[in-house]
């Protein structure tokens, strides 16, 4: 038997949510594997007992979980860790040092992934529309007038490198960017000021079985509030359906350009993009190579949508990821 490490929880404002998603892997997960949920945070990795609630420590030094009675080695890793240290390619890269295979992009593309502001400038580069967007670093300061002069109004302000929705902020004044931007500030190290895209938001997600590229069916996603924030995604303010009523011929786009785009960014296991089209045209607004996988999240909508059960799934991307 594989001995899984499912690593959860992590550094930033969604580790609650990624504690969800670890639960439905872990309650989904084929039998012949043992799964063990490490707890990512800064001050310590442990593996919480499902039947005592007991810590066991997780040894970074030799990714062993330490018992009372003896240790057991980690063969195998899915990171589950939305945002920090896991959507952006760090407990990845660890894991590449210490020679364990993992089910999840790779370090590199996880890292391109999930900075936004790079992202963007990679697809934009291969061919992909993106919405125009501008940098902003603590050094490099910001001209509001500038930025609404590229920009228009209103525009959005949003952490390069946050996995969450947090310090996301629609902006419709000059004089609320500098809030807007101090509020990013405060859920990662640089920030992207981005044009508004006034259309539908889709997404679709995408994963490897060993023979084919499968894209699921796509979702559309509408909101009571101004954005899809973290109220809308995480408190019930928002509606997602599965499949999206958009016709065929979109459907068939969104689903292709995501594959494309999957390719094109080398990712593995499972990744959801999302995407607004306006007037017609299919925009990526963000890459997710750790989506969210609780039960209320959309890639197991999308799953249930395609008639595919999570044990088959899970099935599906160890045979894929295992036996490459």
């Amino acid at each position: 038997m594989k001995t899984i490490g499912l690593f959860c929880g992590g550094f930033s404002s969604e580790y609650d949510i990624s504690m969800k998603s670890a639960q439905t892997i872990y309650d989904s997960f084929p039998n012949e594997y043992t799964l063990h949920k490490i707890q990512v945070t800064k001050d310590e990795w442990f593996c919480e007992s499902e039947t005592s609630g007991k810590r066991e420590k997780f040894n970074k030094n030799d990714a062993c979980i330490y018992f009372e009675d003896g240790k057991i080695a980690i063969e195998l890793a899915i990171v589950c860790i939305h945002g920090d240290p896991g959507e952006n390619g760090k407990v990845q890269a660890y894991l590449d040092l210490m020679g364990i295979p993992y089910l999840n992009s790779s370090a590199e593309a996880s890292s391109i992934s999930f900075d936004k502001y790079s992202c963007n400038q990679f697809l934009n580069a291969s061919g992909f529309n993106t919405a125009k967007s501008t940098l902003i670093t603590k050094n490099s300061g910001y001209d509001a007038a500038k930025l609404i002069e590229e920009l228009a109004l209103p525009l959005f302000i949003k952490p390069t490198d946050s996995g969450s929705s947090f310090g996301i902020s629609k902006v419709y004044s000059s004089e609320s960017i500098s809030k807007a931007v101090s509020d990013a500030f405060a859920e990662g190290d640089a920030v992207i000021a981005e044009s508004f895209l006034d259309g539908i938001e889709l997404t679709c997600a995408v994963f490897r079985t060993r023979e084919k590229l499968i894209a699921l069916p796509i979702t559309q996603i509408s909101t009571e509030n101004d954005f899809f924030d973290y109220d809308a995604k995480y408190n019930g303010k928002s509606t997602e359906e599965t499949p999206a009523p958009v016709g065929e011929a979109l459907t068939k786009e969104i689903q292709e350009t995501s594959k494309e785009i999957y390719e094109a960014l080398r990712l593995g296991s499972v990744a959801r993009i999302d995407f607004i089209v306006a007037d017609g045209t299919p925009f990526v607004i963000e890459v997710n190579t750790i989506p969210g996988f609780s039960q209320a999240s959309i890639v197991p909508q999308m799953l249930k949508c395609a008639g595919i059960d999570l044990l088959d799934f899970w099935r599906m991307i160890l045979e894929a990821e295992v036996n490459s």
